[in-house]
């Protein structure tokens, strides 16, 4: 019996990877210049093989310098919040935690404001979200290790506190923008969305977040047992405090990264680690696993249709918003029965 369980849950990822494969294709179909799916595939296979050109340099640019960027870009952010949101979920024993919950969006939010303020390069904007999304975790974080060393409460606490303060910063910074120019700008950062990204920014998360889902896949086990409770964590030899460290340091470097070139996109961090355990269970070893692959998919299926749905493109967080809260009800009810 346990022999079938673990062969069905390891199908059910490997269904997931097929989806995520089968969307990462059919993305590069969509879009306002079409592109047969041979055109494609030759495009993408000619960058490793030798392979006759029967294409147009148009067609070369928009298949690798505008939707591969992209395509790449939503697999990353999705699988980077989900993991994130997998791992504090883990971590606090709470279904409705999210990766934001120790100020990391809103530390974003205002570094990005900040940077469009004083008129910035877009790369230095993204730079200062990620910087202040750390600095904001960092303040939470030394809030609890100040007053409660191994209190979760308070290390919560903390970040509600650190997120009304950079909330009221960025309020600051929007009361101070230019209401024609730059307001906009920053309206339209803080809903969400992976249109201004390209193959730098790529490069840029593509470490953290990689690193990270590294680090959390080597410590599943130690995870898994502080999921149980934290003195029979202790009593099996774990330390609880430098595990929640790690678990925090790569959550928020995942989160920062991520929320650094798409903006504050809601609900993902939220909703897909509880999907990903409804399908494959509470046991870190395929949670990780499973959010990656649900989260990579789910955000870049969501992404499609923001891009192919109108003329102008729908911001990304709205999307994911409409689609969360009808879940999120759901949730509730999920709730109400219990979580493990």
């Amino acid at each position: 019996m346990f022999l079938s369980r673990i062969t069905g849950v390891h199908f059910k990822i490997f269904v997931l990877l097929v989806i995520l494969i089968v969307i990462f294709f059919v993305s590069f179909l969509l879009g306002r210049y079409p592109i047969s799916p041979q055109t494609v595939i030759a495009i993408l296979a000619a960058k490793f093989f030798a392979v006759p050109k029967t294409w147009t340099d148009t067609m070369e640019t928009v298949v690798l310098q505008v939707r591969f960027p992209r395509i790449i870009a939503a697999i990353l952010v999705g699988g980077a919040l989900s993991v994130s949101g997998a791992a504090y979920q883990s971590l606090f024993k709470n279904p409705l935690v999210s990766p934001a919950i120790l100020g990391v969006s809103a530390g974003a939010g205002f570094g990005a404001a900040l940077g469009m303020l004083l008129h910035y390069p877009w790369l230095a904007v993204q730079l200062m979200a990620f910087i202040f999304a750390l600095v904001a975790v960092g303040a939470s974080y030394l809030i609890s290790r100040l007053f409660a060393r191994n209190s979760i409460i308070v290390l919560v606490l903390g970040g509600m506190v650190i997120s009304a303060l950079f909330q009221a910063l960025l309020s600051i910074v929007k009361y101070l923008a230019d209401p024609l120019d730059t307001l906009p700008a920053i309206t339209f950062w803080l809903m969400g969305g992976l249109n201004k990204v390209g193959t730098t920014d790529v490069q840029f998360v593509l470490v953290p977040i990689v690193l990270s889902i590294i680090v959390l896949s080597l410590i599943r086990w130690q995870v898994n047992i502080m999921s149980i409770g934290e003195e029979e964590a202790i009593a099996l030899g774990v330390n609880i405090t430098r595990i929640r460290a790690i678990i925090v340091l790569c959550a928020t470097l995942m989160t920062a990264a991520a929320v650094s070139i798409s903006g504050i996109i809601g609900w993902v961090g939220l909703l897909v680690p509880h999907m990903a355990r409804m399908l494959v269970g509470p046991n870190f070893q395929v949670l990780l696993p499973a959010s990656l692959l649900l989260g990579s998919g789910y955000l870049l299926l969501v992404d499609n249709i923001c891009r192919n749905a109108s003329s102008v493109e729908i911001p990304l967080g709205i999307l994911t918003a409409i689609i969360g809260a009808p879940f999120f009800i759901f949730l509730l009810s999920k709730v109400k029965k219990g979580w493990t």
